[in-house]
């Protein structure tokens, strides 16, 4: 995982992401990545998976 801080609470997740980083270019080099689970995450002690990524135009 890059950039992302993920806490739960209860049945509530709350992910933050710092939208000033920058992780260079993605690997097509279309888009710059600024957080990213690096495909699909288990959430520990639970059923459910996430993914998440956050880019921009390069």
């Amino acid at each position: 995982m890059k950039n992302i801080d993920m806490n739960i609470e209860g049945n509530i997740l709350t992910i933050k992401i710092d939208l000033t980083k920058d992780f260079g270019p993605s690997s097509s080099g279309k888009s710059i990545t600024i957080a990213t689970t690096e495909g699909n995450y288990a959430i520990p002690g639970r059923e459910e998976k996430v993914g998440v990524n956050v880019y921009k135009k390069r």
